[in-house]
Protein backbone atom coordinates (compact mmCIF):
# COMPACT_ATOMS: atom_id res chain seq x y z
CA UNK A 1 0.00 0.00 0.00
CA UNK A 2 1.05 3.00 -1.29
CA UNK A 3 1.61 6.01 1.88
CA UNK A 4 -0.17 9.38 1.06
CA UNK A 5 1.42 11.10 3.53
CA UNK A 6 4.10 13.98 2.99
CA UNK A 7 6.33 15.33 5.89
CA UNK A 8 6.02 19.07 7.35
CA UNK A 9 9.41 19.68 5.01
CA UNK A 10 7.11 17.87 2.54
CA UNK A 11 4.15 20.12 2.49
CA UNK A 12 6.00 23.18 2.75
CA UNK A 13 8.16 22.57 -0.22
CA UNK A 14 4.48 21.58 -2.11
CA UNK A 15 3.02 24.80 -0.71
CA UNK A 16 5.91 27.24 -1.83
CA UNK A 17 6.11 25.41 -5.63
CA UNK A 18 1.68 25.82 -6.07
CA UNK A 19 2.26 29.47 -4.85
CA UNK A 20 5.15 30.25 -7.21
CA UNK A 21 2.97 28.43 -9.66
CA UNK A 22 0.11 30.33 -9.23
CA UNK A 23 1.97 33.48 -8.64
CA UNK A 24 3.18 33.24 -12.47
CA UNK A 25 0.12 32.26 -13.68
CA UNK A 26 -1.56 35.66 -12.55
CA UNK A 27 1.87 37.47 -13.86
CA UNK A 28 1.02 36.24 -17.14
CA UNK A 29 -2.77 36.42 -17.29
CA UNK A 30 -2.83 39.90 -16.27
CA UNK A 31 -3.04 42.95 -18.29
CA UNK A 32 -2.88 46.55 -18.42
CA UNK A 33 -5.76 48.61 -19.56
CA UNK A 34 -5.10 51.67 -21.11
CA UNK A 35 -7.81 54.20 -21.60
CA UNK A 36 -7.74 55.82 -25.23
CA UNK A 37 -9.02 59.24 -25.45
CA UNK A 38 -9.95 60.90 -28.59
CA UNK A 39 -12.01 63.61 -30.13
CA UNK A 40 -12.58 64.47 -33.84
CA UNK A 41 -11.14 61.13 -34.76
CA UNK A 42 -7.48 61.92 -33.47
CA UNK A 43 -6.30 60.32 -30.34
CA UNK A 44 -5.51 62.53 -27.70
CA UNK A 45 -1.13 63.01 -26.98
CA UNK A 46 -2.60 62.05 -23.39
CA UNK A 47 -3.27 58.79 -24.42
CA UNK A 48 0.40 58.46 -25.91
CA UNK A 49 1.88 59.76 -22.87
CA UNK A 50 0.01 56.91 -20.77
CA UNK A 51 0.97 54.01 -23.13
CA UNK A 52 4.41 54.76 -22.71
CA UNK A 53 3.91 54.50 -18.91
CA UNK A 54 2.12 51.55 -19.31
CA UNK A 55 4.84 49.77 -21.14
CA UNK A 56 7.43 50.61 -17.95
CA UNK A 57 4.98 47.96 -16.42
CA UNK A 58 4.21 45.59 -18.35
CA UNK A 59 5.42 45.65 -22.36
CA UNK A 60 3.77 42.56 -23.48
CA UNK A 61 0.05 43.00 -22.09
CA UNK A 62 -0.90 45.96 -22.64
CA UNK A 63 -5.35 46.48 -23.48
CA UNK A 64 -6.37 49.75 -25.02
CA UNK A 65 -10.63 50.62 -24.22
CA UNK A 66 -11.84 52.82 -26.32
CA UNK A 67 -15.70 54.02 -26.73
CA UNK A 68 -17.81 56.35 -28.58
CA UNK A 69 -20.80 56.42 -30.44
CA UNK A 70 -20.90 53.91 -33.59
CA UNK A 71 -23.06 57.00 -35.55
CA UNK A 72 -19.83 59.44 -36.04
CA UNK A 73 -17.24 59.19 -38.39
CA UNK A 74 -14.92 60.62 -35.98
CA UNK A 75 -15.39 57.31 -33.54
CA UNK A 76 -15.04 55.19 -36.97
CA UNK A 77 -12.16 56.91 -37.68
CA UNK A 78 -10.32 56.89 -34.11
CA UNK A 79 -10.63 53.27 -33.81
CA UNK A 80 -8.97 52.68 -36.80
CA UNK A 81 -6.11 54.51 -35.53
CA UNK A 82 -6.49 53.05 -32.11
CA UNK A 83 -5.94 49.55 -33.39
CA UNK A 84 -2.44 50.84 -35.18
CA UNK A 85 -1.49 51.44 -31.51
CA UNK A 86 1.22 49.40 -29.59
CA UNK A 87 -1.28 47.39 -27.60
CA UNK A 88 -2.31 43.44 -28.09
CA UNK A 89 -5.68 43.77 -28.13
CA UNK A 90 -8.36 46.63 -28.60
CA UNK A 91 -11.56 47.03 -26.67
CA UNK A 92 -13.89 48.61 -28.69
CA UNK A 93 -17.54 49.95 -27.14
CA UNK A 94 -19.95 51.58 -29.04
CA UNK A 95 -22.60 53.33 -27.06
CA UNK A 96 -24.54 56.76 -27.38
CA UNK A 97 -24.26 57.88 -23.96
CA UNK A 98 -20.58 56.78 -23.97
CA UNK A 99 -19.61 59.81 -27.20
CA UNK A 100 -18.84 62.52 -24.41
CA UNK A 101 -16.96 61.05 -21.52
CA UNK A 102 -20.09 61.24 -19.34
CA UNK A 103 -18.98 59.67 -16.16
CA UNK A 104 -22.41 57.86 -14.98
CA UNK A 105 -22.53 55.48 -17.25
CA UNK A 106 -19.12 55.22 -18.61
CA UNK A 107 -17.68 54.47 -15.17
CA UNK A 108 -19.25 51.00 -15.08
CA UNK A 109 -18.26 49.80 -18.13
CA UNK A 110 -14.71 50.39 -17.65
CA UNK A 111 -15.38 49.04 -13.87
CA UNK A 112 -16.66 45.83 -15.29
CA UNK A 113 -13.67 45.64 -17.69
CA UNK A 114 -11.36 45.73 -14.71
CA UNK A 115 -13.04 43.17 -12.89
CA UNK A 116 -13.88 40.12 -15.64
CA UNK A 117 -10.27 40.28 -17.78
CA UNK A 118 -7.68 40.37 -14.92
CA UNK A 119 -6.91 43.96 -15.06
CA UNK A 120 -3.64 44.18 -12.85
CA UNK A 121 -3.45 48.16 -14.05
CA UNK A 122 -5.87 50.68 -15.21
CA UNK A 123 -3.97 53.72 -16.74
CA UNK A 124 -5.04 57.25 -18.23
CA UNK A 125 -3.51 60.44 -19.23
CA UNK A 126 -4.54 62.62 -16.69
CA UNK A 127 -7.24 65.04 -18.05
CA UNK A 128 -9.82 66.42 -17.04
CA UNK A 129 -11.85 63.16 -18.32
CA UNK A 130 -9.55 61.06 -15.68
CA UNK A 131 -10.00 63.25 -13.39
CA UNK A 132 -14.10 62.80 -13.44
CA UNK A 133 -14.21 59.35 -14.22
CA UNK A 134 -11.28 57.62 -12.71
CA UNK A 135 -12.22 58.36 -8.92
CA UNK A 136 -15.56 56.70 -9.81
CA UNK A 137 -13.90 53.99 -10.97
CA UNK A 138 -11.41 53.71 -8.08
CA UNK A 139 -14.76 54.01 -5.45
CA UNK A 140 -16.17 51.16 -7.19
CA UNK A 141 -13.10 48.85 -7.24
CA UNK A 142 -12.98 49.22 -3.90
CA UNK A 143 -8.91 50.97 -4.04
CA UNK A 144 -7.26 54.36 -4.10
CA UNK A 145 -6.49 55.72 -7.25
CA UNK A 146 -2.62 57.31 -7.63
CA UNK A 147 -2.92 60.33 -9.43
CA UNK A 148 -0.49 63.05 -11.31
CA UNK A 149 2.07 59.60 -11.33
CA UNK A 150 5.46 61.25 -12.55
CA UNK A 151 7.35 58.21 -12.67
CA UNK A 152 6.88 54.31 -12.74
CA UNK A 153 9.69 52.22 -9.98
CA UNK A 154 8.08 48.87 -10.60
CA UNK A 155 4.08 47.44 -10.64
CA UNK A 156 3.50 48.88 -7.59
CA UNK A 157 5.73 51.65 -6.84
CA UNK A 158 5.06 54.91 -8.27
CA UNK A 159 6.19 58.81 -7.66
CA UNK A 160 4.29 61.65 -7.95
CA UNK A 161 4.16 65.20 -7.00
CA UNK A 162 2.57 66.80 -3.56
CA UNK A 163 2.76 70.27 -1.80
CA UNK A 164 1.74 71.84 -5.57
CA UNK A 165 5.04 70.10 -7.05
CA UNK A 166 7.65 70.76 -4.25
CA UNK A 167 8.21 67.42 -3.32
CA UNK A 168 8.18 63.90 -4.49
CA UNK A 169 6.41 61.38 -2.59
CA UNK A 170 6.93 57.50 -3.10
CA UNK A 171 3.45 55.38 -3.29
CA UNK A 172 3.62 51.81 -2.68
CA UNK A 173 0.34 50.28 -2.96
CA UNK A 174 -0.72 46.41 -2.45
CA UNK A 175 -4.23 46.33 -3.77
CA UNK A 176 -4.75 44.04 -6.43
CA UNK A 177 -5.61 46.65 -9.36
CA UNK A 178 -3.75 49.98 -9.49
CA UNK A 179 -5.86 52.66 -10.59
CA UNK A 180 -3.35 55.62 -12.37
CA UNK A 181 -3.38 58.92 -14.02
CA UNK A 182 -0.13 60.03 -15.06
CA UNK A 183 1.07 63.64 -15.74
CA UNK A 184 1.36 64.36 -19.22
CA UNK A 185 4.90 65.95 -19.01
CA UNK A 186 6.73 63.27 -17.34
CA UNK A 187 6.46 60.44 -20.11
CA UNK A 188 7.20 60.87 -23.87
CA UNK A 189 4.29 60.10 -25.81
CA UNK A 190 4.99 57.26 -28.07
CA UNK A 191 5.45 57.86 -31.75
CA UNK A 192 2.19 56.83 -33.64
CA UNK A 193 2.17 55.58 -36.93
CA UNK A 194 -1.12 56.17 -39.23
CA UNK A 195 0.29 53.85 -42.13
CA UNK A 196 1.47 51.32 -40.12
CA UNK A 197 -0.91 47.51 -40.59
CA UNK A 198 -0.71 46.10 -37.12
CA UNK A 199 -2.55 42.86 -36.56
CA UNK A 200 -4.13 44.06 -33.28
CA UNK A 201 -7.35 41.71 -32.28
CA UNK A 202 -10.06 44.16 -31.89
CA UNK A 203 -13.22 43.21 -29.88
CA UNK A 204 -16.44 44.66 -29.52
CA UNK A 205 -18.08 44.62 -26.53
CA UNK A 206 -21.60 43.87 -25.83
CA UNK A 207 -23.23 44.33 -22.44
CA UNK A 208 -20.17 45.05 -20.37
CA UNK A 209 -21.36 47.46 -17.22
CA UNK A 210 -24.95 48.03 -16.01
CA UNK A 211 -27.46 49.65 -18.37
CA UNK A 212 -29.79 50.94 -15.22
CA UNK A 213 -31.93 53.96 -15.88
CA UNK A 214 -31.35 56.76 -13.45
CA UNK A 215 -32.91 59.54 -12.67
CA UNK A 216 -30.49 61.35 -11.24
CA UNK A 217 -26.97 62.15 -12.49
CA UNK A 218 -25.45 64.06 -15.28
CA UNK A 219 -26.01 64.02 -18.98
CA UNK A 220 -24.80 65.55 -21.78
CA UNK A 221 -26.46 68.83 -23.15
CA UNK A 222 -24.56 71.05 -25.45
CA UNK A 223 -20.72 73.00 -26.09
CA UNK A 224 -20.16 76.03 -27.22
CA UNK A 225 -16.28 75.48 -29.03
CA UNK A 226 -14.21 78.40 -29.71
CA UNK A 227 -12.44 78.01 -32.78
CA UNK A 228 -9.18 78.53 -33.12
CA UNK A 229 -6.10 77.91 -35.40
CA UNK A 230 -3.69 77.98 -32.64
CA UNK A 231 -2.24 75.00 -31.33
CA UNK A 232 -3.67 73.11 -27.96
CA UNK A 233 -2.41 74.57 -24.79
CA UNK A 234 -1.50 70.88 -23.55
CA UNK A 235 0.36 70.18 -26.27
CA UNK A 236 1.93 72.99 -27.75
CA UNK A 237 5.34 72.69 -28.41
CA UNK A 238 5.79 77.12 -27.85
CA UNK A 239 3.18 78.87 -25.21
CA UNK A 240 2.75 82.68 -24.51
CA UNK A 241 1.67 82.98 -21.18
CA UNK A 242 0.11 86.50 -19.26
CA UNK A 243 -0.44 87.00 -15.38
CA UNK A 244 -1.98 89.47 -13.19
CA UNK A 245 0.99 92.15 -14.53
CA UNK A 246 -1.05 93.30 -18.27
CA UNK A 247 -3.46 94.66 -15.82
CA UNK A 248 -6.34 94.16 -17.98
CA UNK A 249 -8.17 92.20 -20.81
CA UNK A 250 -7.39 94.70 -23.61
CA UNK A 251 -3.43 94.36 -22.50
CA UNK A 252 -3.64 90.58 -22.71
CA UNK A 253 -4.73 90.35 -26.05
CA UNK A 254 -2.56 93.57 -27.72
CA UNK A 255 0.27 92.51 -25.82
CA UNK A 256 0.72 89.13 -25.81
CA UNK A 257 -1.15 87.92 -29.69
CA UNK A 258 1.36 89.58 -31.65
CA UNK A 259 3.71 88.00 -29.96
CA UNK A 260 1.78 84.43 -29.86
CA UNK A 261 1.39 84.86 -33.67
CA UNK A 262 4.83 85.33 -34.46
CA UNK A 263 6.13 82.22 -32.68
CA UNK A 264 2.75 80.24 -33.70
CA UNK A 265 2.46 79.57 -30.15
CA UNK A 266 -0.23 78.30 -27.65
CA UNK A 267 -1.46 81.67 -25.42
CA UNK A 268 -2.03 80.53 -21.56
CA UNK A 269 -2.63 82.50 -18.46
CA UNK A 270 -2.10 82.56 -15.05
CA UNK A 271 -5.08 81.97 -12.51
CA UNK A 272 -4.58 85.54 -11.16
CA UNK A 273 -5.29 86.88 -14.99
CA UNK A 274 -8.31 83.97 -15.37
CA UNK A 275 -9.82 85.22 -12.05
CA UNK A 276 -9.25 88.56 -13.21
CA UNK A 277 -11.45 88.27 -16.31
CA UNK A 278 -8.38 88.78 -18.63
CA UNK A 279 -8.69 84.94 -20.37
CA UNK A 280 -10.96 82.10 -20.56
CA UNK A 281 -10.62 79.50 -17.81
CA UNK A 282 -9.80 76.96 -20.58
CA UNK A 283 -6.28 79.00 -20.65
CA UNK A 284 -5.16 78.75 -17.36
CA UNK A 285 -1.55 77.24 -16.77
CA UNK A 286 -1.06 75.63 -12.89
CA UNK A 287 -1.85 72.62 -10.48
CA UNK A 288 -5.70 74.05 -11.00
CA UNK A 289 -5.32 74.29 -14.50
CA UNK A 290 -3.44 72.69 -17.29
CA UNK A 291 -0.47 71.34 -16.78
CA UNK A 292 2.12 71.57 -19.64
CA UNK A 293 5.66 71.11 -20.72
CA UNK A 294 6.76 72.65 -24.29
CA UNK A 295 10.18 73.15 -25.77
CA UNK A 296 9.46 77.17 -24.92
CA UNK A 297 7.21 78.42 -22.43
CA UNK A 298 7.49 82.48 -21.74
CA UNK A 299 5.89 83.84 -19.00
CA UNK A 300 4.73 87.44 -19.46
CA UNK A 301 3.77 89.44 -15.81
CA UNK A 302 3.41 86.24 -14.02
CA UNK A 303 4.87 86.46 -11.02
CA UNK A 304 5.23 82.73 -10.62
CA UNK A 305 3.18 81.49 -7.85
CA UNK A 306 3.60 77.88 -6.35
CA UNK A 307 0.32 76.52 -8.07
CA UNK A 308 1.30 78.29 -11.56
CA UNK A 309 5.06 77.17 -10.97
CA UNK A 310 3.76 73.14 -10.65
CA UNK A 311 2.12 73.49 -13.69
CA UNK A 312 4.93 74.55 -16.20
CA UNK A 313 8.14 73.99 -14.38
CA UNK A 314 8.94 70.85 -16.52
CA UNK A 315 9.44 73.31 -19.66
CA UNK A 316 12.75 72.78 -21.36
CA UNK A 317 13.32 76.66 -21.82
CA UNK A 318 11.40 79.17 -19.62
CA UNK A 319 11.77 82.77 -20.26
CA UNK A 320 10.32 85.38 -17.68
CA UNK A 321 9.85 88.87 -17.85
CA UNK A 322 9.08 91.03 -15.01
CA UNK A 323 9.52 94.15 -13.56
CA UNK A 324 9.63 92.93 -10.20
CA UNK A 325 13.65 91.32 -9.54
CA UNK A 326 12.50 89.38 -6.73
CA UNK A 327 9.12 87.73 -8.77
CA UNK A 328 8.95 84.19 -7.80
CA UNK A 329 9.30 83.08 -11.52
CA UNK A 330 12.82 83.92 -11.74
CA UNK A 331 14.17 80.97 -9.49
CA UNK A 332 12.83 78.09 -12.15
CA UNK A 333 13.59 80.64 -15.33
CA UNK A 334 16.20 79.88 -17.54
CA UNK A 335 16.66 83.69 -19.25
CA UNK A 336 14.97 86.26 -17.11
CA UNK A 337 14.18 89.70 -18.43
CA UNK A 338 13.52 92.66 -15.64
CA UNK A 339 11.74 95.27 -17.45
CA UNK A 340 8.42 96.82 -18.38
CA UNK A 341 6.61 94.12 -20.33
CA UNK A 342 4.67 97.19 -21.89
CA UNK A 343 8.34 97.96 -23.39
CA UNK A 344 9.70 94.19 -23.44
CA UNK A 345 7.39 92.34 -25.01
CA UNK A 346 6.42 94.55 -28.12
CA UNK A 347 10.53 95.19 -28.61
CA UNK A 348 10.69 91.07 -28.80
CA UNK A 349 7.74 90.80 -31.20
CA UNK A 350 9.30 93.13 -33.49
CA UNK A 351 12.67 91.17 -33.37
CA UNK A 352 11.25 88.16 -34.30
Amino acid sequence: MLSSRLTRAGRGALNASLNRAFSSALTRQASSLVFIEHRDGKINPATLSALNAAQQIDDNQIVGFISGSSQTLGFQKAVELAAKLPITKLLVKEDDRLERYVAEPLAPVITSIVQSRSISHLIGGSSSVTKNVFPRIAAQLDVSQISEVMKIIDGRTFVRPIYAGNAMMTVSSEAAIQVLTVRTASFEPIKMDENATGSVEVEKLKEEGEKKKTTGGSQWEDEVLAKSARPELGSAKRIVSGGRGVKNKENFDQVLTPLADKLNSAIGASRAAVDSGFADNSLQVGQTGKVVSPELYIAVGISGAIQHLAGMKDSKTIVAINKDPEAPIFQVADIGLVADLFEAVPELTKKI
